[in-house]
C-alpha cells in the first residue's frame, strides 16, 4: 500500500475562499497563503465562474495545510465538521475565541464551539480538557455544557471536585 504523506482538509466556499484564507492566516502563527489559482475560460459551462476569479487557495494554519475552493453556493458549512484549536492558557482561548467569532453567528456559540463569519465551525478548547475529563468527567462536562467560551479556571475547579 502506498504511503500517504499528508491529509489536508479542503473547505468549500461560495466565492469567499481568498477572504477566508487571509482572515485565518492573520489569526494563527506559522500561517501563510501558499498559492492562489484562478478560473480560466476552460470549463466555464460547468463551473460558471468568471475567468480570472479565484478558484482555489492553498494555505497553512499553524503549519497545517488547507485548501479553500470557490465552488459556488451548492454546498455550505455545517457544525457536523469543526476545526479544533487546542489552547494552553486562558489568554489563548480568549484570543482565538475573540478573533474567530468576529462577525460570526453568536447563536451557535456553546461549549467552546463557534461559527465564524464564513459559517465554518470551530472548537476553542483547553489542551488539557481530556485530562480534566479523566479526573472528574461528569462535573467537567456539566461545566462545559453551561459555557459558551470555555473558562479554564472553572474547568479545573470542576475537575478538582
Amino acid at each position: 500500500m502506498p504511503k500517504i504523506n499528508t491529509i489536508s482538509p479542503c473547505l468549500w466556499f461560495d466565492r469567499q475562499a481568498e477572504d477566508a484564507a487571509r482572515f485565518y492566516t492573520s489569526i494563527f502563527p506559522d500561517s501563510n497563503i501558499l498559492q492562489v489559482e484562478r478560473y480560466t475560460e476552460t470549463g466555464h459551462a460547468q463551473h460558471g465562474m468568471p475567468a480570472g476569479s479565484v478558484m482555489f487557495v492553498d494555505f497553512e494554519l499553524a503549519g497545517q495545510r488547507f485548501g479553500a475552493l470557490n465552488g459556488g453556493p451548492l454546498f455550505t458549512f455545517s457544525p457536523a465538521i469543526s476545526l479544533q484549536v487546542h489552547c494552553g492558557t486562558q489568554d489563548e482561548i480568549d484570543h482565538y475565541w475573540n478573533k474567530l467569532s468576529e462577525g460570526g453567528a453568536t447563536e451557535a456559540q456553546q461549549c467552546g464551539w463557534l461559527a465564524d463569519r464564513f459559517g465554518l465551525s470551530w472548537q476553542i478548547v483547553p489542551a488539557e480538557l481530556g485530562a480534566l475529563m479523566k479526573r472528574n468527567g461528569s462535573r467537567v462536562m456539566e461545566s462545559v455544557l453551561g459555557m459558551k467560551k470555555l473558562d479554564l479556571a472553572e474547568l479545573r475547579r470542576a475537575a478538582a471536585g
